[in-house]
């Protein structure tokens, strides 16, 4: 897991204003805390910040570099503008790098299964990223696997990705990942009825979310790193 160095600054909280003036002025505003460590209010450089995510991914350690030393630390949870995906906030988690932690890691896919190119079969990539646990400097930035070797009816699951020193995967064994399944059996699943689709959505109950701070002004949507809101 590569190491990145952040400048950080801490903050008071404040009004909506306030908040909003912050990131005018390319700032994000964001949250630290961790295990015997007090959550404090501090705020980061926008492009910065974007800079790192855009290079490294969310799997990245980065070192809060404030006035009177480092912490090392991982991105949490991310909040994005909804209609710009801008972020506009951040939960930063502390890390001991002598301690491991509970990371998603993205899956990449390697190559095109034989099923596919050689049978016109059809894959489907199920879940995209997978859960480890490892210390910080050990954590892969992603988890590559070969589906070449892949026909009609194959899959690969957790159990069968690759070992990795240092990386325990703690996530079902069985989890699918991908598969390759025929065309004919991707036409042949059943549409359900109208009445059926009714009767199978859930009652919407609008309710208001509250803001992870009272300040925060912007509409967000949280997005994942780990990792990686993730």
């Amino acid at each position: 897991m590569k190491e990145v160095i952040l400048d950080a600054e801490a903050r008071t909280t404040g009004s909506k204003g306030n908040i909003a003036a912050l990131r005018k002025s390319g700032k994000i505003p964001a949250v630290f805390y961790g295990k015997g460590i007090k959550s404090e209010s501090i705020a980061v450089n926008s492009k910065a910040f974007v800079s790192i995510m855009e290079a490294n991914g969310a799997n990245v350690i980065i070192n809060l570099s404030f006035k009177d030393g480092k912490k090392a630390a991982i991105v949490k949870s991310l909040d994005r503008d909804i209609l710009t995906r801008n972020p506009v906030h951040i939960d930063f988690h502390v890390i001991s790098l002598e301690d491991k932690v509970e990371v998603l890691i993205p899956i990449h896919i390697d190559g095109i299964a034989d099923g596919v190119k050689n049978f016109g079969g059809v894959m489907e990539f199920i879940v995209r990223e997978v859960k480890v646990e490892a210390l910080p400097k050990n954590i892969p930035q992603k988890i590559s696997i070969d589906v070449s070797a892949l026909g009609i009816g194959q899959e690969i699951t957790v159990a069968d990705l690759p070992e990795l020193d240092g990386i325990k995967y703690i996530q079902d064994p069985s989890t699918l990942i991908v598969h390759v399944i025929s065309v004919a059996a991707e036409e042949e699943k059943p549409e359900a009825t109208a009445e059926a689709a009714d009767a199978a959505q859930p009652e919407v109950i609008n309710k208001g979310k509250k803001d992870k701070e009272a300040e925060e002004g912007a509409v967000t949507d949280a997005a994942a790193t780990g990792g990686t809101k993730k």
